[in-house]
């Protein structure tokens, strides 16, 4: 079973990245859950969502404590909340940074997925929604789906033009999202 932790701040998308993750992975014919959490539902509070990928009927509903990749669409929210804890040792860091973070022990994979959300217009409200854009990250780091089941699944999302705008900042992503071995 894979487990992955999103970290964002709402509006940014997390949560619909865990959703699209599992239509994903469904569209595969692999079991997936999708799983939010969130306190004050306010944009801009810290917000965290879930997901589980297996073979096999995932009967655990409950958080993750050791994921093996976590995924962090805003890097500010490392000073307010331990985006690393319980990250397996093996696991990697997927950031949303316009250069090489300085992440040491674990595999990290990064691209400025705010830069691509702007160039593609995808904001809302002033701010960049940058959640596609982590998908192709996290797509190319881990290899856990394809790219066209993330593209199924935006489609059955969003409307043909704001499905396209996600799409692109999906592969965009996907080209550029540079990956360092664990330092």
């Amino acid at each position: 079973m894979i487990e992955i932790r999103w970290h964002g701040r709402g509006g940014q998308g997390a949560v619909t990245s865990a959703e699209l993750i599992a239509m994903a992975a469904i569209v595969e014919n692999k079991f997936a859950v999708a799983i939010p959490y969130f306190g004050a539902e306010r944009r801009g509070a810290p917000v965290t969502a879930f997901n589980r990928i297996s073979t096999k009927p995932i009967r655990i509903r409950s958080n993750i404590k050791n994921p093996d990749y976590v995924v962090i669409l805003d890097p500010l929210l490392e000073r307010i909340v331990n985006i690393y804890e319980g990250l397996k040792k093996d696991g990697m860091v997927v950031i949303n940074s316009y250069k090489e973070p300085q992440i040491k022990g674990y595999r990290v994979a990064y691209v400025n997925a705010t830069d691509i959300a702007l160039r593609n217009k995808l904001v809302e409200g002033g701010i960049p929604i940058v959640n596609t854009a982590m998908i192709g990250a996290l797509i190319k780091a881990s290899k856990i789906l394809s790219l066209e089941s993330i593209e199924i699944a935006i489609r059955r999302r969003w409307r043909k033009e704001i499905a396209e705008k996600n799409i692109n900042a999906l592969t965009e992503a996907y080209e550029l999202t540079k990956i360092r071995e664990g330092v």
